[in-house]
């Protein structure tokens, strides 16, 4: 089981979910995503960041400040995060998610 790979290696607040469909990073903690169950396409870096297609039993460790991001998930696919022992998470939003998302707020008037 992937929690227990990680809680072995002092990755602890463990989670099982998906990964958001827009870029966002955590600025002061590094994360480790595994792969549990099904196939997604994800982009690590930002916006001009690479895409790779990720797999159960895949395994990507991001450190702080990586922006990542799911393009594409297979209806099954199921990711267990962790993060090192350390300060809270601290997720962010990129700044150009954050526009993008303003822009298209419909309680938003024109």
């Amino acid at each position: 089981m992937l929690e227990d790979l990680f809680e072995a290696n002092s990755w602890g607040d463990t989670w099982r979910d998906g990964i958001y469909s827009y870029v966002h990073y955590h600025s002061r903690i590094h994360e480790v995503l595994g792969i549990a169950r099904g196939k997604g396409r994800v982009r690590f870096g930002g916006n001009k960041g690479r895409i790779f297609t990720l797999k159960a039993g895949d395994v990507a460790i991001l450190p702080a400040g990586t922006g990542h991001q799911c393009l594409f998930a297979e209806e099954d696919f199921l990711v267990v995060g962790a993060y090192p022992p350390g300060p809270t998470t601290n997720a962010r939003r990129s700044r150009i998610g954050r526009a993008r998302r303003r822009a298209l707020d419909p309680r938003r008037s024109i």
